[in-house]
């Protein structure tokens, strides 16, 4: 077609009117457009009580009542998906329901035992282990009768939900599963059961886990040196753990409290034993962001000498740097865990205090 100079402006006119159309309608298409598609495909409420994840009618309809109360109790209680749980009963033993041997006594013909199919040796070294005793071991008491009992549907799904957080759950939950059963097809198959579980159709990540949750836990920082150090902190989620490292590829649970101080101009003791006595002593349910919480576990440690610490993000929420095997940093809930000592606020310590006035006063 021959452009003439009439066909040229005619052209040019319709290529401004389109070009003046996309800047009138695009922001209200972008308005309009579904949230999901603003970031990446999925939405983060920060909310826990908007993430617990509802039961399908698949999962009412298959578990039995008592064992799905449990899950959901023991899900919540040790923090992992509860549907994750739920699959893994189902996978291992049909709730408890299967006649096969092992499951409501003796072992099967790899040694494992009970609803939740666990080896005898990583349960504590015999089906009914008393509660009172030493053990080195995943036994668990959930009926509240002294006893670890691997044919106990309360006593096993707590203990499994103990062993899938202590392997990665809640965030790196397939790294757990397959600690679990040592095969990525078994992992595969669980995951499938736990998305028919829940009514989403999905296994959920807690929303501390999200980077997209960081900002409102800055935010709410109860200062700017507070905000500086939880920065860093979450920064450093999803690093791996390396004992007595202070970073910046690897860190160690100390290690990166000390590193997220620094990161504020602030000097505390490296370790987890020095960093114990040094914050001033604050009562449970006072705890507020960059304080400390100290765990009575590891080598060498006493309810008086703790050896593992994390940084209170918020009420009942931690970041840690755990160990070798518990997968990479991350956040965590403080409030189920075992052996927890207590709180300090570093910030108090009367050395903290004078950084604190140099940083405000240089001239000081």
């Amino acid at each position: 077609m021959k452009l003439t100079r009439g066909r040229i402006a005619l052209l040019v006119g319709l290529a401004g009117l389109l070009l003046l159309v996309a800047v009138v309608v695009s922001p209200l298409l972008l308005m309009s457009m579904p949230s999901f598609l603003s970031n990446g495909g999925t939405t983060v409420d920060c909310d826990d009580q908007a993430q617990v994840e509802e039961v399908s009618d698949s999962a009412s309809s298959d578990i039995p009542d008592d064992y799905l109360e449990l899950y959901k109790e023991y899900g919540k209680k040790i923090g992992v998906q509860w549907n994750i749980l739920a699959a893994v009963g189902k996978r291992e033993t049909d709730h408890g329901r299967s006649d096969l041997p092992g499951v409501k006594s003796g072992t099967n013909h790899a040694g494992a035992a009970g609803p939740m199919q666990f080896l005898i040796s990583t349960w504590g070294g015999k089906a009914r282990v008393p509660m009172s005793s030493t053990f080195n071991g995943y036994a668990s008491d959930g009926d509240g009768d002294g006893v670890g009992d691997v044919y106990n549907p309360a006593d096993a799904i707590l203990g499994a939900a103990k062993m899938l957080k202590r392997n990665g759950a809640p965030e790196n939950v397939r790294q757990a599963l397959f600690v679990y059963n040592r095969a990525w097809w078994y992992v595969d198959q669980v995951e499938e059961i736990a998305r028919k579980y829940a009514k989403s159709g999905e296994v959920k990540v807690p929303p501390q886990a999200s980077e997209d949750c960081d900002e409102p836990l800055v935010e709410a920082a109860p200062s700017d040196v507070v905000a500086k150090i939880l920065q860093f902190a979450l920064a450093q989620r999803g690093k791996p753990y390396l004992w007595g490292g202070t970073g910046p590829d690897a860190f160690d649970c100390s290690g990166v409290i000390y590193a997220a101080y620094r990161s504020a101009g602030l000097s505390i003791p490296r370790t987890t034993f020095g960093q114990w006595p040094f914050g001033v002593k604050i009562k449970a349910g006072e705890e507020q962001p960059g304080d400390l919480v100290f765990f009575n576990s590891g080598p060498g440690t006493a309810p008086n000498n703790p050896g593992h610490v994390g940084l209170v993000v918020s009420k009942g929420k931690m970041l840690e740097a755990r160990c070798r095997l518990c997968g990479p940093i991350k956040v965590t809930s403080y409030q189920a865990r075992q052996n927890r000592v207590g709180f300090t606020r570093p910030l108090q310590n009367p050395a903290v205090l004078e950084q604190l006035k140099k940083l405000q006063n240089p001239a000081l």
